[in-house]
């Protein structure tokens, strides 16, 4: 592997890789269709996505906070799965495996970013439920248009400051070592342990992203649902406690999809041995299956999407009535 230095101190000198090589899976029988079926989900992830953003644009009624929140989180849903799975199809699909160091960089930006944003969106979901449901008087003059861009704009700045941090702190590193890196895409902490110098401030910014954007917003979201709970016990009929329920068992899927195989990488990795294979394929999963599933189970299910859905059938069973006349 060919290096080039970009500072020429004699004991500081920073060298940096001209590429990185992605091993992606090690010996796995059938990656091949594994991978096939990766773009099969990115597919169906672009085009159900791309049709909630579509319906929510085009249908006034539904410029509201609510389908804002869900419009955000299929527009990050469509940038998360195309800012990694095209590059990972063809990356191992077609043999591709090595990245130079500043597409590398980029990838890492851009994974890691709309990931974080994801999550967040999940977080922004359980606010607009808490408020429905725990002070449902008030979710017209809390949950605003502004202000739910304004929490959008904040997701956005927090998750982009933390993760040029990231970046910016794997330009410090030096890599006179192996330049593999046992992932599926330039993750961060698999490429930071390649470096042959301090690598303690990335370790920090590590544990920092993880508890911002993984368990935070979790806690978060299990603290949001133990009040949804408490609130509806209140509830006199049994009725309007199923119905209050109904609005939330969509988005307590969606999470359950996307934060528990994440966690359970994390706590198992701590504890004890996972399997490289084991590793990538759970988080590969996590990061392409979410996206896909997230517009069918929450936003293409409820009532008010539903409704709209059948009035457009209707008007297209009477054009073709009409024309068959």
């Amino acid at each position: 592997m060919n290096f080039q230095g970009t500072m020429s101190l004699a004991n500081n000198t920073l060298m940096h890789p001209e590429m990185f090589y992605i091993s992606g899976f090690y010996d796995m029988p059938f990656a091949n269709y594994f991978y096939m079926f990766l773009l099969v989900l990115y597919i169906f992830t672009v085009f159900f996505n791309g049709f909630v953003i579509l319906l929510i644009y085009l249908e006034q009624t539904f410029h509201n906070p609510k389908y804002i929140a869900f419009c955000h989180l299929a527009l990050v849903d469509l940038f998360t799965t195309t800012s990694l799975t095209p590059k990972l199809i063809d990356t191992f699909l077609f043999n591709s495996n090595f990245i130079t160091y500043n597409a590398c960089l980029a990838n890492m930006f851009f994974v890691h970013f709309f990931t974080s944003v994801q999550s967040l969106s999940l977080v922004m979901l359980a606010y607009d439920r808490f408020i429905a449901i725990c002070l449902p008087l008030h979710y017209h003059s809390i949950n605003t248009n502004s202000r739910m861009m304004l929490i959008i704009l904040s997701f956005w700045l927090l998750t982009g400051g933390t993760s040029s941090i990231s970046v910016l702190l794997i330009t410090r590193l030096s890599f006179c070592r192996s330049t593999v890196v046992k992932s599926y895409f330039c993750d961060n902490g698999p490429v930071f342990r390649l470096a042959c110098n301090d690598v303690y401030p990335n370790l920090i910014m590590g544990f920092i992203s993880i508890a911002l954007f993984l368990f935070m917003p979790l806690m978060i979201i299990v603290i949001s649902y133990i009040a949804i709970g408490i609130t509806l016990l209140k509830i006199a009929t049994a009725e309007g406690r199923h119905k209050a329920l109904k609005t939330c068992t969509s988005h307590i899927m969606l999470v359950a999809m996307y934060y528990l195989p994440l966690a359970y990488t994390y706590f198992a990795g701590q504890f004890a041995s996972i399997s490289y294979n084991t590793r990538i394929l759970n988080n590969t999963l996590c990061t392409t299956v979410p996206p896909m599933m997230n517009p069918v189970i929450y936003t293409l299910k409820t009532e008010e999407m539903m409704d709209l859905l059948k009035q457009v059938l209707r008007k297209k069973k009477l054009k073709t009535r009409r024309s068959n006349k």
